[in-house]
């Protein structure tokens, strides 16, 4: 019969490359990683790697057994990870999905404080709600919805989308072709200025854009930097223009560090989330981090 562990082994294996950068990630020896894929070759009767001077290359066999079983072992390792409990230790452990933005700026200057363990997770949202409805994640704030029979959603809050500057930004010319209602001026005035973006998520942008502009917007930010985050640190008190959820500039906007330039001619606006499963054993914990959530969004 086959030991899991060899799936392991080999996954481990075809991600780093090699048998020492596999031993290291699996914290086993080296002369057991190399044992797993014996044993693993020996039982499937296929050679899996070609053994170069410097790196494991699968085989064609290798490829097809990889992309049988990876998900199946995330799956496992994503579940192990989630049942862990610390020796010293006999709290609940949560996990929790959203984006990095929310994380940081509602529910991180808390987590000392939480009386029990948090697992945290930062990706695209129908990736999230399918951890949710798999087991793999408790509880996700989300501004979108899936159609998962498992899965309730719970609306607490709103978020507006809307366009801001740093304080050094002059927007008298735009606040003047607004005044207008000129709104080929004014997307010609703001396609003129220094923008901002972040990696991989335009979304915003995009729909803002869209909602105003009944477009796509057709320039490319100057500088693409990690968060919305890293976009208010770069842009307060200085000069630069984003799209952004506006409960992420409340600070900035407090300080003046930050302005608001324009909620748009239709607002944008997305409804924030509780999602969790119908049925959950961590009701009561779940109910500790809405409330959390609630206050600060009040």
């Amino acid at each position: 019969m086959v030991n899991l562990e060899w799936f392991r082994t080999f996954k481990a294996i075809y991600e780093t490359g090699s048998l020492t950068a596999a031993a290291n990630k699996l914290y086993i020896s080296q002369p057991g990683v190399s044992l797993h894929l014996t044993s693993l070759e020996a039982h499937i009767g296929y050679k899996l790697f070609d053994r170069g001077t410097r790196k494991m290359v699968a085989t064609e066999h290798g490829n097809i057994l990889y992309n049988s079983i990876v998900e199946g072992v995330d799956k496992l390792e994503s579940a192990e990870r989630h049942f862990y409990r610390n020796a010293n230790s006999d709290k609940t452990s949560i996990s929790i999905g959203m984006c990095f933005e929310t994380f940081q700026h509602v529910l991180e200057p808390y987590i000392s404080e939480l009386p029990f363990d948090l697992i945290s997770k930062f990706g695209m949202y129908p990736q999230m709600l399918g951890d949710l409805d798999k087991g793999l994640l408790d509880f996700v704030i989300s501004p979108q919805k899936d159609d998962s029979l498992n899965v309730q959603y719970t609306p607490f809050s709103k978020e507006k989308v809307v366009l801001v500057a740093g304080a050094k930004s002059d927007i008298s010319e735009f606040n003047k072709i607004i005044e207008k209602s000129d709104m080929k001026g004014a997307e010609k005035w703001l396609n003129n200025q220094i923008w901002f973006g972040t990696t991989g998520d335009m979304e915003h942008l995009r729909l803002f854009w869209i909602e105003n502009f009944k477009k796509r917007p057709d320039f490319k930010p100057n500088f693409i930097v990690p968060n919305k985050s890293s976009i208010l640190r770069s842009i307060a008190n200085r000069e630069g223009f984003a799209v952004v959820p506006d409960f992420l500039a409340k600070e900035q906007f407090a300080n003046n560090s930050v302005r608001l330039v324009w909620e748009g001619k239709i607002p944008l606006e997305n409804t924030l989330y509780f999602a969790q499963r119908k049925k959950t054993i961590y009701a009561k914990e779940l109910e500790t981090l809405q409330k959390i959530f609630i206050k600060e969004f009040e």
